[in-house]
């Protein structure tokens, strides 16, 4: 898949490294169609994308909830072909979302294989900052499993370390908020219910509502920045 603006650059061997996996199982995707086929370039060698990358994060997230290799390979026909990295991240957020807090304590280097990258130092910090992990004694981390692929994402982006801690607050403000007043709406209609059903009925909704979230949330920035982007080349025009 390469619907991406940047051109496909990894050989297999650097694919599997970033995504913390052997050549031998990233082949293995590829012949089962849960992986599409690389770019092929000169000298016939394959070469690999930020896409190929996505997806191999989100096949092993649903390997993570239990999914079986069938199961994951109907899950991901049902997802349109066009998507790009960014759409490929914010499936994942929504499975990463059906699991409960996960908290290990992990070494250095097994930090390292589970963000799929080397980190230096002043990654490390940048990561403590977030709140993505935690110094655990002796040249350990404890780590959150559930951000530790969306700070490690976040590495990489073009804003100061302290933008980037205003944005986590907004979010999960809004996030509470958003929460707060859902359980308020959802405690209405299950007033009645027994335990055991609210459990099952929240269990069950907890996903769709992320879905919901996550895409009313991508739909709402887009005509943010299509506003933005226009009204700054309003500005350029009339300079």
């Amino acid at each position: 898949m390469t619907t991406g603006t940047e051109e496909p650059t990894l050989t297999i061997d650097e694919l599997a490294a970033r995504a913390g996996m052997t050549v031998r199982t990233v082949r293995f995707y590829g012949t089962k169609g849960l992986l599409p086929p690389p770019v092929i370039g000169p000298r016939r060698v394959g070469h690999y994308g930020r896409e190929h990358l996505a997806r191999l994060a989100l096949i092993d997230e649903l390997q993570q909830q239990g999914m079986t290799l069938a199961a994951i390979e109907r899950y991901l026909q049902q997802l349109p072909p066009d998507l790009d990295a960014h759409d490929l991240a914010l499936h994942r957020a929504v499975v990463a979302s059906w699991a409960p807090d996960a908290i290990e304590t992990v070494t250095r280097a097994e930090l390292e294989r589970r963000a799929g990258r080397a980190l230096g130092d002043d990654d490390v910090e940048r990561l403590v900052a977030m709140g993505v992990i935690g110094a655990a004694g002796d040249d350990g981390y404890r780590v959150d499993l559930g951000l530790l692929r969306l700070g490690v994402g976040l590495l990489d982006v073009p804003l100061s370390q302290e933008a980037i801690l205003a944005a986590r607050t907004v979010l999960v403000e809004h996030s509470r908020a958003a929460a707060h007043e859902l359980s308020q709406l959802f405690r209405g209609e299950v007033s009645e219910r027994a335990a055991q059903d609210v459990k099952s009925l929240s269990a069950y909704m907890q996903p769709v509502i992320v879905q919901a979230l996550l895409t009313t949330f991508q739909r709402s920035l887009r005509a943010e920045l299509r506003e933005w982007l226009g009204g700054t080349a309003a500005e350029r025009g009339s300079a």
